[in-house]
Protein backbone atom coordinates (compact mmCIF):
# COMPACT_ATOMS: atom_id res chain seq x y z
CA UNK A 1 0.00 0.00 0.00
CA UNK A 2 3.23 2.62 0.60
CA UNK A 3 3.54 2.31 -3.34
CA UNK A 4 0.56 3.41 -4.08
CA UNK A 5 -0.31 7.24 -4.40
CA UNK A 6 -3.05 8.64 -1.99
CA UNK A 7 -5.87 9.00 -4.36
CA UNK A 8 -5.40 5.73 -5.46
CA UNK A 9 -5.74 4.27 -1.69
CA UNK A 10 -9.01 6.84 -1.36
CA UNK A 11 -10.29 5.42 -4.98
CA UNK A 12 -9.85 1.56 -3.38
CA UNK A 13 -12.01 2.61 -0.22
CA UNK A 14 -14.59 4.03 -2.46
CA UNK A 15 -14.35 1.12 -4.61
CA UNK A 16 -14.46 -1.26 -2.08
CA UNK A 17 -17.62 0.29 0.26
CA UNK A 18 -19.49 1.56 -3.37
CA UNK A 19 -19.16 -1.81 -4.40
CA UNK A 20 -21.40 -3.00 -1.58
CA UNK A 21 -24.26 -0.51 -2.10
CA UNK A 22 -24.06 -1.77 -5.31
CA UNK A 23 -25.01 -5.30 -4.57
CA UNK A 24 -27.60 -3.68 -1.87
CA UNK A 25 -29.27 -2.46 -4.58
CA UNK A 26 -29.16 -5.34 -6.92
CA UNK A 27 -29.68 -8.14 -3.95
CA UNK A 28 -31.77 -6.65 -1.30
CA UNK A 29 -33.64 -4.04 -3.58
CA UNK A 30 -32.18 -0.68 -1.79
CA UNK A 31 -33.67 2.13 -3.83
CA UNK A 32 -34.62 5.65 -3.35
CA UNK A 33 -37.68 6.23 -6.04
CA UNK A 34 -38.44 2.46 -5.58
CA UNK A 35 -39.15 2.82 -2.31
CA UNK A 36 -41.03 5.67 -3.14
CA UNK A 37 -43.74 4.17 -5.51
CA UNK A 38 -44.04 1.17 -3.76
CA UNK A 39 -45.16 2.72 -0.64
CA UNK A 40 -47.21 5.53 -2.26
CA UNK A 41 -48.69 3.63 -5.11
CA UNK A 42 -48.04 -0.08 -4.40
CA UNK A 43 -49.11 -0.02 -0.74
CA UNK A 44 -46.02 -1.99 -0.04
CA UNK A 45 -43.91 -0.24 2.56
CA UNK A 46 -40.93 -3.16 2.27
CA UNK A 47 -38.27 -1.02 0.69
CA UNK A 48 -39.31 2.07 2.57
CA UNK A 49 -38.44 0.57 5.96
CA UNK A 50 -35.63 -0.65 4.58
CA UNK A 51 -34.63 2.66 4.72
CA UNK A 52 -34.48 2.32 8.59
CA UNK A 53 -32.15 -0.81 8.67
CA UNK A 54 -29.68 1.09 6.32
CA UNK A 55 -29.94 4.53 8.16
CA UNK A 56 -29.85 2.88 12.05
CA UNK A 57 -26.93 0.77 10.93
CA UNK A 58 -25.11 4.12 9.51
CA UNK A 59 -25.83 6.30 11.95
CA UNK A 60 -24.99 3.91 14.83
CA UNK A 61 -21.51 2.67 13.77
CA UNK A 62 -20.44 6.04 11.94
CA UNK A 63 -20.94 7.79 15.77
CA UNK A 64 -19.27 4.58 17.39
CA UNK A 65 -16.23 4.91 15.51
CA UNK A 66 -16.43 9.05 15.53
CA UNK A 67 -16.55 8.13 19.22
CA UNK A 68 -13.27 6.19 19.07
CA UNK A 69 -11.55 8.54 17.38
CA UNK A 70 -11.54 7.09 13.95
CA UNK A 71 -14.25 9.60 11.92
CA UNK A 72 -13.98 12.94 12.26
CA UNK A 73 -16.84 14.55 11.36
CA UNK A 74 -16.01 18.04 11.74
CA UNK A 75 -14.20 17.79 8.80
CA UNK A 76 -17.62 16.54 6.50
CA UNK A 77 -19.25 18.97 4.50
CA UNK A 78 -22.71 18.36 6.44
CA UNK A 79 -20.92 19.69 9.55
CA UNK A 80 -18.20 21.96 8.30
CA UNK A 81 -19.83 24.66 6.22
CA UNK A 82 -23.32 26.26 8.06
CA UNK A 83 -26.23 24.97 6.81
CA UNK A 84 -28.83 27.23 4.60
CA UNK A 85 -32.27 25.53 4.84
CA UNK A 86 -33.56 27.02 1.92
CA UNK A 87 -30.79 25.55 0.03
CA UNK A 88 -31.78 21.84 1.34
CA UNK A 89 -35.78 22.63 0.72
CA UNK A 90 -34.91 23.99 -2.83
CA UNK A 91 -32.65 21.74 -3.84
CA UNK A 92 -34.24 18.61 -2.33
CA UNK A 93 -37.70 19.33 -4.19
CA UNK A 94 -36.09 20.44 -7.84
CA UNK A 95 -33.77 16.80 -7.11
CA UNK A 96 -36.27 15.01 -6.18
CA UNK A 97 -39.01 15.88 -9.23
CA UNK A 98 -36.07 15.40 -11.27
CA UNK A 99 -35.56 11.58 -9.72
CA UNK A 100 -39.25 11.07 -11.00
CA UNK A 101 -38.51 12.80 -14.21
CA UNK A 102 -35.60 10.53 -14.82
CA UNK A 103 -37.11 7.23 -13.10
CA UNK A 104 -34.18 6.97 -11.16
CA UNK A 105 -31.54 8.90 -8.95
CA UNK A 106 -28.20 8.81 -9.41
CA UNK A 107 -27.21 6.10 -7.43
CA UNK A 108 -30.36 4.34 -8.94
CA UNK A 109 -28.84 5.14 -12.49
CA UNK A 110 -25.59 3.44 -11.78
CA UNK A 111 -27.38 0.63 -10.59
CA UNK A 112 -29.44 0.19 -13.64
CA UNK A 113 -26.39 0.64 -16.10
CA UNK A 114 -24.61 -1.95 -14.41
CA UNK A 115 -27.39 -4.05 -15.14
CA UNK A 116 -27.65 -3.00 -18.70
CA UNK A 117 -29.90 -0.39 -19.32
CA UNK A 118 -28.36 2.10 -21.65
CA UNK A 119 -31.00 4.92 -21.02
CA UNK A 120 -29.61 4.64 -17.30
CA UNK A 121 -25.94 5.75 -18.43
CA UNK A 122 -28.10 8.84 -20.61
CA UNK A 123 -29.19 10.21 -16.86
CA UNK A 124 -25.59 9.03 -15.47
CA UNK A 125 -24.00 11.62 -17.88
CA UNK A 126 -26.54 14.63 -18.19
CA UNK A 127 -27.06 14.45 -14.58
CA UNK A 128 -22.46 14.80 -14.30
CA UNK A 129 -22.52 17.47 -16.76
CA UNK A 130 -25.28 19.56 -15.20
CA UNK A 131 -24.20 18.98 -12.06
CA UNK A 132 -20.88 20.67 -12.58
CA UNK A 133 -22.65 23.38 -14.66
CA UNK A 134 -24.28 23.96 -10.99
CA UNK A 135 -20.99 23.20 -9.23
CA UNK A 136 -18.45 25.34 -11.69
CA UNK A 137 -19.98 26.01 -14.75
CA UNK A 138 -21.85 28.93 -16.06
CA UNK A 139 -24.33 28.41 -13.27
CA UNK A 140 -22.20 28.83 -10.71
CA UNK A 141 -22.31 32.17 -9.51
CA UNK A 142 -25.94 32.31 -9.64
CA UNK A 143 -25.88 29.49 -7.30
CA UNK A 144 -23.27 31.31 -4.98
CA UNK A 145 -25.40 34.44 -5.05
CA UNK A 146 -28.96 32.70 -4.19
CA UNK A 147 -27.79 30.00 -1.83
CA UNK A 148 -24.12 31.31 -0.62
CA UNK A 149 -21.98 29.02 1.64
CA UNK A 150 -19.97 29.77 4.47
CA UNK A 151 -17.83 27.95 7.36
CA UNK A 152 -19.68 26.77 10.05
CA UNK A 153 -18.27 27.90 13.20
CA UNK A 154 -19.34 24.90 15.25
CA UNK A 155 -20.58 21.25 13.58
CA UNK A 156 -23.80 21.72 12.13
CA UNK A 157 -25.32 18.64 13.83
CA UNK A 158 -27.89 17.59 16.06
CA UNK A 159 -25.93 15.00 18.00
CA UNK A 160 -23.46 17.68 18.90
CA UNK A 161 -25.92 20.36 19.26
CA UNK A 162 -27.89 18.18 22.25
CA UNK A 163 -24.70 17.25 23.65
CA UNK A 164 -24.21 21.12 24.07
CA UNK A 165 -27.42 21.76 25.48
CA UNK A 166 -28.64 18.83 27.81
CA UNK A 167 -24.81 17.01 28.07
CA UNK A 168 -26.04 13.99 26.34
CA UNK A 169 -23.04 12.15 24.89
CA UNK A 170 -23.45 12.27 20.92
CA UNK A 171 -23.08 8.62 20.87
CA UNK A 172 -25.93 8.26 22.95
CA UNK A 173 -28.18 10.55 21.23
CA UNK A 174 -26.88 8.34 18.07
CA UNK A 175 -27.85 4.99 19.50
CA UNK A 176 -31.43 6.32 20.21
CA UNK A 177 -32.14 7.95 16.87
CA UNK A 178 -30.80 4.69 14.93
CA UNK A 179 -33.05 2.36 17.57
CA UNK A 180 -35.87 4.34 16.81
CA UNK A 181 -35.40 3.60 13.10
CA UNK A 182 -34.63 0.08 13.26
CA UNK A 183 -37.81 -0.68 15.60
CA UNK A 184 -39.90 1.49 12.94
CA UNK A 185 -38.48 -0.55 10.38
CA UNK A 186 -38.72 -4.20 11.94
CA UNK A 187 -42.44 -3.42 13.08
CA UNK A 188 -43.37 -3.99 9.23
CA UNK A 189 -44.15 -7.70 9.21
CA UNK A 190 -42.94 -8.26 5.56
CA UNK A 191 -39.51 -6.76 6.09
CA UNK A 192 -39.21 -9.39 8.88
CA UNK A 193 -39.79 -12.24 7.27
CA UNK A 194 -37.25 -10.85 4.55
CA UNK A 195 -33.85 -11.23 6.27
CA UNK A 196 -31.63 -10.79 3.22
CA UNK A 197 -33.13 -7.47 2.96
CA UNK A 198 -32.42 -7.04 6.66
CA UNK A 199 -28.67 -7.94 5.57
CA UNK A 200 -28.14 -6.08 2.83
CA UNK A 201 -29.88 -3.33 4.59
CA UNK A 202 -27.11 -3.75 7.21
CA UNK A 203 -24.11 -4.48 4.77
CA UNK A 204 -25.39 -0.36 3.17
CA UNK A 205 -25.20 1.43 6.32
CA UNK A 206 -22.13 -0.19 7.13
CA UNK A 207 -20.67 1.05 3.73
CA UNK A 208 -21.18 4.18 4.13
CA UNK A 209 -19.55 4.81 7.96
CA UNK A 210 -16.86 2.79 6.36
CA UNK A 211 -16.12 5.41 3.57
CA UNK A 212 -15.87 7.52 6.61
CA UNK A 213 -13.77 5.66 8.51
CA UNK A 214 -11.28 5.31 5.21
CA UNK A 215 -11.26 8.70 4.23
CA UNK A 216 -10.74 9.93 7.98
CA UNK A 217 -7.62 8.02 7.67
CA UNK A 218 -6.39 9.72 5.07
CA UNK A 219 -7.33 12.89 5.64
CA UNK A 220 -5.03 12.44 8.77
CA UNK A 221 -2.37 11.18 6.95
CA UNK A 222 -2.11 13.84 4.64
CA UNK A 223 -2.69 16.97 6.53
CA UNK A 224 -6.20 17.50 5.27
CA UNK A 225 -5.08 16.79 1.86
CA UNK A 226 -7.91 13.99 0.87
CA UNK A 227 -11.71 15.48 1.79
CA UNK A 228 -13.28 13.51 4.72
CA UNK A 229 -16.55 11.65 2.66
CA UNK A 230 -19.43 9.03 2.15
CA UNK A 231 -21.04 8.21 -0.77
CA UNK A 232 -22.93 10.72 -2.87
CA UNK A 233 -23.58 10.49 -6.63
CA UNK A 234 -23.93 14.37 -8.00
CA UNK A 235 -20.60 16.05 -8.55
CA UNK A 236 -18.95 12.52 -7.83
CA UNK A 237 -20.55 11.63 -11.63
CA UNK A 238 -18.98 14.60 -12.95
CA UNK A 239 -15.67 14.19 -11.71
CA UNK A 240 -15.54 10.61 -12.68
CA UNK A 241 -16.30 11.85 -16.26
CA UNK A 242 -13.48 14.44 -16.11
CA UNK A 243 -11.17 11.92 -14.60
CA UNK A 244 -12.35 9.24 -17.82
CA UNK A 245 -11.70 12.26 -20.12
CA UNK A 246 -8.36 14.01 -18.72
CA UNK A 247 -6.92 11.65 -16.22
CA UNK A 248 -3.39 12.07 -17.07
CA UNK A 249 -4.23 15.56 -15.52
CA UNK A 250 -6.17 14.82 -12.35
CA UNK A 251 -5.45 11.25 -10.47
CA UNK A 252 -8.01 8.93 -8.49
CA UNK A 253 -10.48 10.24 -5.61
CA UNK A 254 -12.94 8.69 -3.58
CA UNK A 255 -15.71 9.77 -5.64
CA UNK A 256 -14.20 7.76 -9.10
CA UNK A 257 -13.59 5.02 -6.90
CA UNK A 258 -17.26 5.29 -5.15
CA UNK A 259 -18.87 5.13 -8.84
CA UNK A 260 -16.88 2.63 -10.33
CA UNK A 261 -17.85 0.43 -7.39
CA UNK A 262 -21.16 0.75 -7.50
CA UNK A 263 -21.56 0.17 -11.26
CA UNK A 264 -18.83 -3.50 -10.34
CA UNK A 265 -21.31 -4.14 -7.79
CA UNK A 266 -24.48 -3.84 -9.25
CA UNK A 267 -22.87 -5.74 -12.60
CA UNK A 268 -22.43 -8.47 -10.41
CA UNK A 269 -25.16 -8.58 -8.75
CA UNK A 270 -27.56 -8.45 -11.70
CA UNK A 271 -25.33 -11.68 -12.90
CA UNK A 272 -25.58 -13.14 -9.89
CA UNK A 273 -29.44 -12.57 -10.23
CA UNK A 274 -29.66 -13.44 -13.94
CA UNK A 275 -31.36 -10.19 -14.45
CA UNK A 276 -28.39 -8.74 -16.68
CA UNK A 277 -30.02 -7.45 -20.33
CA UNK A 278 -29.21 -4.43 -22.35
CA UNK A 279 -32.00 -2.18 -22.99
CA UNK A 280 -32.44 0.89 -24.92
CA UNK A 281 -34.97 3.63 -25.34
CA UNK A 282 -37.40 3.35 -27.64
CA UNK A 283 -39.68 6.42 -27.12
CA UNK A 284 -38.10 10.10 -27.80
CA UNK A 285 -40.58 11.26 -25.50
CA UNK A 286 -39.49 9.03 -22.59
CA UNK A 287 -35.37 9.89 -23.49
CA UNK A 288 -36.44 13.74 -23.14
CA UNK A 289 -37.97 13.37 -20.30
CA UNK A 290 -35.08 11.35 -18.63
CA UNK A 291 -33.20 13.77 -19.68
CA UNK A 292 -34.78 17.05 -17.90
CA UNK A 293 -34.82 14.98 -14.97
CA UNK A 294 -31.23 14.36 -14.79
CA UNK A 295 -30.29 17.52 -15.70
CA UNK A 296 -32.79 18.98 -12.61
CA UNK A 297 -30.84 16.22 -10.49
CA UNK A 298 -27.56 17.68 -11.52
CA UNK A 299 -28.59 21.34 -10.09
CA UNK A 300 -30.84 19.89 -7.54
CA UNK A 301 -27.74 17.75 -6.09
CA UNK A 302 -25.42 20.26 -6.19
CA UNK A 303 -27.74 22.92 -4.21
CA UNK A 304 -28.79 21.08 -1.75
CA UNK A 305 -25.03 19.15 -1.54
CA UNK A 306 -26.26 16.15 -1.82
CA UNK A 307 -28.55 13.79 -3.32
CA UNK A 308 -31.11 11.08 -2.09
CA UNK A 309 -27.81 9.22 -0.77
CA UNK A 310 -25.60 12.22 -0.27
CA UNK A 311 -27.73 13.55 2.34
CA UNK A 312 -30.09 10.98 2.68
CA UNK A 313 -27.93 8.44 4.12
CA UNK A 314 -24.24 9.74 4.13
CA UNK A 315 -25.52 13.36 5.48
CA UNK A 316 -27.98 11.20 7.77
CA UNK A 317 -25.05 8.94 9.57
CA UNK A 318 -23.42 12.16 10.75
CA UNK A 319 -26.87 13.76 12.03
CA UNK A 320 -26.71 16.32 10.14
CA UNK A 321 -29.25 19.60 10.07
CA UNK A 322 -29.96 19.58 6.44
CA UNK A 323 -30.12 15.16 6.39
CA UNK A 324 -33.55 15.42 7.39
CA UNK A 325 -34.79 18.52 5.61
CA UNK A 326 -33.03 17.50 2.47
CA UNK A 327 -34.51 14.11 2.48
CA UNK A 328 -38.15 14.80 3.22
CA UNK A 329 -37.76 17.56 0.47
CA UNK A 330 -36.94 15.01 -2.05
CA UNK A 331 -39.55 12.99 -0.96
CA UNK A 332 -42.02 15.53 -1.74
CA UNK A 333 -40.82 16.76 -4.91
CA UNK A 334 -40.68 12.72 -6.19
CA UNK A 335 -44.14 11.97 -5.16
CA UNK A 336 -45.65 15.55 -6.71
CA UNK A 337 -43.66 14.41 -10.17
CA UNK A 338 -44.57 11.35 -10.07
CA UNK A 339 -48.56 12.20 -9.60
CA UNK A 340 -48.07 14.51 -12.73
CA UNK A 341 -46.72 11.82 -14.55
CA UNK A 342 -49.12 9.22 -13.66
CA UNK A 343 -51.95 11.90 -14.76
CA UNK A 344 -50.06 12.60 -17.76
CA UNK A 345 -50.82 9.17 -18.70
CA UNK A 346 -54.35 9.26 -18.12
CA UNK A 347 -56.64 9.34 -20.97
CA UNK A 348 -59.10 12.59 -21.68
Amino acid sequence: MDMLPIGAIAALIGLATGSVLGLAARLGDFCTLGAIESAVYGEDQTRLRLWGIVLGTAIFTTFLFSGAGLIDLSQTIYHSIAWNPLASIIGGLVFGYGMALAGNCGYGALVRFGGGDLRALVVVVVMGIFGFVALAGPLANLRVFLFPQTDAAVPMGMAELIHAQLGIPPLAFATLVAAAFVVWALSYEPLRQSPVQIGWGVAAGLSVSLAFWGTTALNQMTFGGVLVEGHSFTAPLGRTLLWLMTSTSGGLSFAVGSVAGVLGGSFLGSGIRGHFRWEACEDPRELGRQVSGAALMGIGGVIALGCSLGQGVSGFATLAYSAPVTLGAIYIGAVFGLRRLIQGFQPD
